[in-house]
């Protein structure tokens, strides 16, 4: 192999000798540093070193006219200095071109996973679809940074996603990158997500009055699409859980005994939700008796829907009652119990909680109900003292 000294005008003018597919020219300068000329006329630079190994190595460093000779020479110079620190820069080089960008791990890897290992994959596959992936998913792995998660919660909290919902987000990333990290993918030596501070989560008690109510049905009869609404305002009567109705199976309906099987809920275990009569009357009128497994198929998928949030969003927003969450449904419930004079630990079995210490939430709400019925007696007793005086 020729050596020359490689200058800008050698560069430009050498040509491949008459008969040769391609010749190297290797600079007198810096040594590895060398220019290769092709038969057709195309001119790349490259550095050759050998890795800890002891294997020889080409990094290819651009195009002639694409790359002027200086950054070229640079760049030779820097990967010169890598290897003297024991890395490997054609390695990692090669390791950016199969670092997967955040859409293709989560589609190829992540999702397939989590389907066999996680009962809230539904809610994982839905906050990657809405909330991630629009706007990230092009990035690669090793180019997500605390900045970009940051940013996703910006959005969601933008749109009017509560702090929980936001949160969420951010564990979710936390998990599919420490995943990528354990699965082996190069360059990701740290989780940009376990950095990012989460918001605060207020403890709140949203709970409906009785004119919300009538607001809150009203739109729900006026609402386009009415599987959702049917959905919603089950959850209303009977306190359940999102996933408990929207992935209800027919299968698991008895109308007699007016009960619903959970057979895997929150807590692992199956529970029974049980249906008062408007909830009966609401699943009795239930178009998909017959043409489906489930009780809400979603009219595209004919798979139950994993989340309400479009629907409900509309609903809430169309009552006036924009700071109502979904999941306020479920208190509401549990306080119409309480204040009608219901024990917490009744409360406890209708809402499928696996302690006392869940539905200690509501005591507040029992206390006051407790404290109105003595004051009933208390009025009796003045009654009785005001006759005899």
């Amino acid at each position: 192999m020729p050596h020359a000294n490689l200058t800008a005008k050698f560069v430009s003018t050498v040509t491949c000798p008459a008969g040769r597919r391609k010749v190297e020219f290797i600079d007198t300068n810096l040594e590895g540093f060398f220019v290769e000329v092709l038969a057709s006329g195309v001119k790349t630079y490259y550095q050759r070193y050998f890795n800890g190994r002891k294997r020889q190595r080409l990094f290819r460093l651009g195009r002639v006219g694409i790359v002027p000779l200086e950054d070229a020479r640079k760049r030779a110079m820097q990967i010169k200095a890598e290897v003297s620190l024991g890395n490997d820069p054609k390695k990692n080089s090669d390791d950016l071109k199969i670092i997967p960008t955040l859409k293709n791990f989560a589609v190829s890897k992540y999702l397939p996973y989590v389907q066999e290992h996680k009962r809230s994959w539904a809610y994982d596959e839905v906050t990657l679809r809405i909330h991630i992936l629009p706007d990230f998913g092009d990035f690669y792995l090793d180019e997500i940074t605390p900045k970009i998660i940051v940013n996703m919660m910006t959005n969601m909290r933008n749109k009017g996603y509560a702090n929980g919902s936001c949160n969420r987000a951010v564990v979710l990333m936390r998990y599919l990158l420490n995943l990528a990290n354990e699965w082996g993918v190069p360059l990701l030596e740290k989780n940009s997500a376990k950095s990012v501070k989460l918001y605060d989560e207020p403890h709140r008690q949203r709970f409906l009055s009785t004119s919300e109510t009538r607001l809150l049905f009203d739109a729900l009869r006026d609402d386009e699409n009415q599987l959702a609404a049917n959905a919603i305002e089950l959850l209303l009567l009977t306190g359940a859980r999102r996933n408990e109705i929207t992935h209800a199976l027919w299968d698991c309906v008895d109308l007699e005994k007016g009960t619903l099987l959970v057979p895997l809920s929150k807590s692992g275990k199956p529970r029974t939700v049980a249906l008062n009569h408007p909830a009966r009357e609401l699943i009795k009128r239930l178009p998909s008796f017959g043409q489906s497994d489930w009780l809400f198929p979603s009219p595209k998928t004919g798979n139950p829907c994993p989340s309400l949030y479009y629907p409900w969003d509309r609903v809430r927003k169309r009552a006036g009652l924009g700071d109502l969450r979904l999941h306020d449904l479920r208190h509401s419930y549990a306080s119409n119990l309480v204040n009608g004079g219901v024990s917490l630990y009744v409360v406890q079995q209708l809402l499928g909680h696996s302690s006392p210490q869940m539905t200690q939430r509501y005591a507040h709400l029992e206390r006051d109900t407790l404290t109105q019925a003595s004051e009933i007696a208390a009025q009796a007793v003045l009654r009785a003292i005001g006759s005899q005086a």
